[in-house]
Parts: C-alpha cells; sequence; structure tokens
C-alpha cells in the first residue's frame, strides 16, 4: 500500500492538464481583454481619422475672409464623409458626423500643447471674428464601446461592461507668398458694388486703369487705392531697404496672409526704383544701369522721345500721341467722370486704336503680325473691343515686335541698360492688398501705422501702364492682372505658400 502511495505521489503524468486547468480563466480573460483592446483602439482610430480629416478639411477654409467660417461649417458638413466601426451602439459601420460632431473656432492657440483651450481662444462671435478664426477644433461625441472583458470588475460599476471613445482635433490654415515686394494696396474696391475677385474674373473689369497713390502717413493713407509698404521679414525697413527690395528683379519677402506688419512713412525714391522696370535710371538708380539685378524689363515701352540720353528719357511736351504713346488712361480720367474710389478707378475705356496706330500700324513701316484679340477672345481689339493693357503688352512680346519703332521713332526694347529681363512680368507690382478701411474702422490701422500684423484680403499683381510720375504722391498707374484665391485666375501659384496642418 505505501508503495502504491508513493508512486502515485511521485507520479507526474497530467500535471500540464491541472495547470492548463488552473491558468484557464487566466488564459482565456487576458485573450478577451486584447480583443477589446485590439476594438477599442480601432474605434478611437476611426473617431480620431474622422476627427483630423474634418479639421483639415474645415481648417482649409480659414483664408481670413468674411465668409471663411460660413465655408468651413459647409466642409464640415458637406466635403468630408467619414465612418466608424467596433461602437457598442449597434456594431455596424456608421457615420461619424450622425453621431455627433461639435466644433469651436480659434483666434489662437496657447503656447504649450499642454495648456488647455481657454475661452481667450475661442471665437464667440463668428460673424464678427470670421476674419481672426485662425483654427478649429473638431470633436467627435464619444460612443459607447461595450467590452467583452468584464470592465465593471476592475472599475467597480457593477452596472454595465461599457465605456465610451472620442476623439479631438485641431488643425490649422496658413497662406502665404513669397518673393513678393514690400507693398500694400488698399482694396481699391472697398465697399463697392464690385469685388477684388469679381474684378480679377472679368477682363472687362480688370482693364480699368487704377492710380495707386502714396499719402505718406496720414489718415488718407488709408483711403481705397492709396498705397504703402509692408515690413521687410529680416526687419530691415530702412527707405534705402525698401527701395532696393522694389527695383530688384526679385523679392526675397515672404509674408502670410494671417497678418502683415506695415512700414510707415512716405518714401520718396519708390518713383526711382519703379522706373528702373522701364530703363529709366534716375536720382539714387543712377548707378545701377549696369547692374544685372536692377535690369529692365524686355518691353519697356513708355511713349517717351529720347532727348540726348536714353538712360533718363523724358516725356515730350507737349504731347504728341500720333508720334509717342504710352497705353492710354481711362476716357474718364481726362474728363473728370470716373466714379469709383472716389474717381481713383477709370471706366475701362482706354484709346487701343491710338495706341496701336501710332507704334505698330505705323505709316512707314507697319507691322505684319494681325492685331490682338479684344475682350470677347474671338474678334480683333478695337475702341469697341478694348482688351486689357497687359494682354497687348504681352502680345508684343509673344509676337516679337517689341522692338518696332513708333511714327516718333521709340522702341519698345531698353536702350540704357545692357542687360534685361526675360521674364515678360518685370513690370508687374506684387503687392498685399488690405480692407484699409474696415481695418481703421476696428482701430487696428491708423495713418499707416499698425499694431497688430493685419490680416490679407488677398495677394494680387498689378501691370504698371506707364512709368510713375513725379509729384508730392508717387502715383503708380496700374491694371489688376490676378488676385490669390478661388476666384483668381492662378497665375500666383507659384508663389503661393498654402499651408493646412494639425497641431493638436
Amino acid at each position: 500500500m505505501l508503495r502504491t502511495i508513493r508512486a502515485f505521489w511521485h507520479d507526474q503524468r497530467g500535471l500540464a492538464l491541472i495547470l492548463v486547468s488552473i491558468m484557464l480563466p487566466a488564459i482565456i480573460g487576458l485573450s478577451v481583454l486584447a480583443i477589446d483592446m485590439s476594438r477599442a483602439n480601432n474605434l478611437h482610430n476611426d473617431l480620431q481619422k474622422g476627427a483630423d480629416a474634418m479639421a483639415l478639411a474645415a481648417a482649409a477654409e480659414l483664408d481670413g475672409r468674411s465668409d471663411s467660417i460660413t465655408r468651413a461649417d459647409r466642409a464640415l458638413a458637406n466635403l468630408v464623409s467619414n465612418h466608424y466601426r467596433f461602437s457598442g451602439t449597434t456594431g455596424v459601420d456608421q457615420t461619424l458626423l450622425a453621431a455627433g460632431v461639435s466644433r469651436r473656432y480659434l483666434r489662437s492657440l496657447p503656447a504649450s500643447d499642454a495648456s488647455p483651450i481657454t475661452s481667450a481662444n475661442v471665437i464667440t462671435d463668428e460673424v464678427a471674428g470670421a476674419l481672426e478664426a485662425r483654427y478649429i477644433e473638431v470633436t467627435a461625441t464619444p460612443v459607447g464601446f461595450f467590452s467583452m472583458f468584464p470592465v465593471s470588475f476592475i472599475s467597480g460599476n457593477t452596472s454595465d461592461n461599457s465605456f465610451t471613445v472620442g476623439a479631438v482635433s485641431v488643425a490649422g490654415f496658413t497662406r502665404g507668398v513669397c518673393d513678393f515686394t514690400p507693398v500694400y494696396i488698399c482694396n481699391p474696391y472697398e465697399n463697392s458694388t464690385d469685388s477684388i475677385y469679381a474684378v480679377a474674373s472679368d477682363p472687362t473689369k480688370r482693364r480699368r486703369l487704377i492710380e495707386l497713390r502714396q499719402q505718406g502717413g496720414s489718415t488718407a493713407q488709408n483711403s481705397p487705392g492709396n498705397y504703402g509698404f509692408l515690413q521687410p521679414p529680416n526687419g530691415s525697413g530702412g527707405a534705402n531697404a525698401i527701395r532696393d527690395m522694389i527695383a530688384k528683379t526679385k523679392s526675397q519677402a515672404c509674408y502670410n496672409s494671417r497678418g502683415v506688419l506695415l512700414r510707415p512713412g512716405f518714401i520718396a525714391t519708390v518713383r526711382d526704383a519703379l522706373n528702373v522696370r522701364f530703363d529709366v535710371y534716375n536720382g539714387s538708380m543712377n548707378g545701377n544701369k549696369n547692374n544685372p539685378n536692377y535690369a529692365p524689363g524686355e518691353n519697356v515701352r513708355k511713349g517717351y522721345k529720347t532727348q540726348g540720353n536714353a538712360c533718363n528719357a523724358a516725356a515730350v511736351s507737349p504731347a504728341q500721341p500720333t508720334n509717342f504713346e504710352p497705353f492710354p488712361r481711362d476716357s474718364c480720367f481726362a474728363s473728370g467722370t470716373c466714379t469709383i474710389a472716389n474717381g481713383r478707378v477709370g471706366n475701362g475705356n482706354w484709346d487701343f486704336n491710338q495706341y496701336w496706330s501710332t507704334n505698330f500700324a505705323t505709316t512707314t513701316n507697319p507691322v505684319s503680325v494681325p492685331k490682338p484679340l479684344g475682350a470677347d477672345g474671338v474678334s480683333p481689339a478695337s475702341n469697341t473691343n478694348q482688351p486689357t493693357r497687359y494682354s497687348v503688352y504681352r502680345y508684343e512680346i509673344s509676337q516679337g515686335i517689341v522692338g518696332h519703332a513708333s511714327n516718333g521713332g521709340e522702341i519698345g526694347a531698353p536702350t540704357c541698360s545692357p542687360n534685361k529681363v526675360s521674364n515678360p512680368d518685370r513690370r508687374i507690382l506684387y503687392g498685399a492688398i488690405l480692407n484699409c478701411q474696415a481695418l481703421a474702422a476696428a482701430g487696428l490701422m491708423s495713418g499707416g501705422n499698425s499694431s497688430p500684423p493685419l490680416p490679407v484680403e488677398a495677394f494680387g499683381s498689378f501691370f504698371i501702364t506707364e512709368t510713375v510720375e513725379s509729384g508730392s504722391d508717387q502715383t503708380i498707374r496700374v491694371e489688376l492682372v490676378d488676385v490669390t484665391g478661388r476666384e483668381g485666375q492662378g497665375t500666383l501659384d507659384n508663389f503661393l505658400r498654402d499651408e493646412v496642418q494639425l497641431y493638436r
């Protein structure tokens, strides 16, 4: 008997079954917990990815315009459809938006990601605060998750084995431009029946001549059609630094639509800086005619008669429009009947026939190429089908007729500087367009000064139609070419630096 008991005591057969039986509840529990954790993690990933996608889609609309929040809400509702699985509600695929998504628009974020978003960061008035909306916080309403593992055993909650899973995402939008001149222009169409975007999309309105004037630091600086200067990103805001950035063939300045700082004050030498583009080197620019960084454009026709020195040619007086003719001004300027922006924006009616007959349909040597197309894009240009001056300027370059002599002998090719820029847009002025009146009314802008960085309505390009004349306001006569944004023609896309990113 004793021997039998001793043999049984030392017999190890079947030991594994005993151990497995003891550990089986733990093994099953851990397996169920792993499955639950995987399901919960997948649910959270679905919710987080959906919240991220919605935040990014909405943030892309926060471009600082008055309808930005309206467009962002539309993007949340219509442009993004996300789904999630593994919730405990039905256990099937569900639409995230239908489950509940809330959002808050923010003007700023705390300095540290570890700090919570406070009421100081949140925009409460979404109509007035649309210009400030820079970020959006999207919260996916937490949804129920029913676990197989007895969570109540761990948590002490004996009611059920459920908990909730949610997600929060914060995204923001930044639009900037690079290689822009440090110039801002008070929106000439602010508070008018036409928006700057509607004008940019319509060639019959783009051909309106605009008189941009520099008013120094007075309150008149904020009037539509005036221009001033931006603080360069490197902080070198001296008059000579600004002048050189305007005169050079390429400006290295980058600006953000969220906010630009103004450089107050009048800069008299801006006339000399801009006229370099026309192969005119006067005043402070006299020593730069051989410097390729200050090269003129390839088409510098300006309606001037060379009077002994091509570097500072002067307009013939009295005018001889049949011999020397720059791009004519709109008819309403001569009659004093221009009505937009207190007479600063023309009616778009200019004498194409006179310009063409003086410079190309000359009596002794007319050009062999046909006239450019008019505004209708089909028929040849004429005084009843006027093109934009910019399109004519580009047509002259593309057809190789820049060097053709006018009736008075002027040619469009540079004759002073040995250099020239092959970029046809050398006569384009790039600048930030500000709604100066609205900014002044909000107390953000006064006399060419700004305390906080000012939001930019759009960045624009303007064709300089003639040399800048001397005078107390340094008038620059331009045509609008294009603006940034969905309404633009896309010619400024190479300058844009648009970034939409997640911040939290």
